[in-house]
């Protein structure tokens, strides 16, 4: 494909990294949240893990973003991976991974001023990480160009299952206490999966899906119209 560089590549490969490393460390907070312990895996090991991975996940958001304001493949400025649906390269579903970014953002900020905030209102805001996780996903399915690769789905379908169980299975933990509160997340839950499974085959996984999502006419190589 003409003017790609190492730069799209490391833009697809620190994306995909982070979206792993992202599945893990919110895992890792659903199992924290659910106090789960064991003599193999004791609490302060669960909450060392949770921490570096969260860090790693951090560094290669970075490097993701980036790899991908430098790079003169795609028209993406900085200001276009803080401030949603501003850019003109696939304006919503860069604008969801903007989204993503400014969630982990308040959540970073209000732990390192926890103290000073409180723990309620730390807790009230620590809750925004749970939308990180589905904005970012299908940021990745919608603004990635490898989803239609076999390793790709693959990867993404690891993510979704693991991110699903893990969730599932918290909402499991003191059952029946908050029923309602459990059943509306398992359900919500559950209406995401099948919401994006009925998106895919339509959105990027359809002919055409690089030109309706956005993506720029002098971009779309006659042979790379996907």
């Amino acid at each position: 494909m003409a003017g790609v560089t190492w730069l799209w590549y490391s833009t697809r490969a620190s994306g995909t990294l982070a979206l792993v490393l992202l599945t893990v460390t919110t895992t890792l907070g659903i199992a924290q949240v659910g106090r789960l312990r064991s003599d193999l895996l004791p609490r302060f090991v669960l909450d060392g893990l949770h921490r570096y991975t969260s860090l790693l996940a951090g560094v290669f958001l970075t490097v993701h973003i980036l790899t991908a304001v430098f790079d003169s493949f795609a028209p993406i400025a900085l200001i276009d991976a803080f401030v949603p649906f501003v850019g003109t390269y696939r304006p919503i579903w860069l604008g969801l991974g903007a989204t993503a970014l400014d969630l982990l953002i308040a959540v970073a900020i209000t732990s390192l001023i926890r103290e000073r905030l409180g723990h309620q209102g730390w807790r009230a805001v620590h809750w925004l990480a749970y939308a990180v996780w589905p904005v970012a996903f299908v940021h990745a399915l919608g603004t990635g160009s490898d989803i239609r690769e076999g390793w790709m789905a693959l990867i993404a379908i690891a993510c979704a299952a693991t991110v699903l169980a893990a969730g599932l299975f918290r909402v499991t933990i003191g059952w029946p206490a908050h029923r309602g509160r459990r059943l509306g997340a398992a359900a919500a839950a559950l209406a995401y999966v099948v919401a994006v499974m009925i998106w895919l085959p339509s959105g990027p996984l359809g002919r055409g899906w690089a030109r309706r999502a956005g993506t720029p006419a002098r971009l779309l190589a006659p042979t790379h119209r996907s």
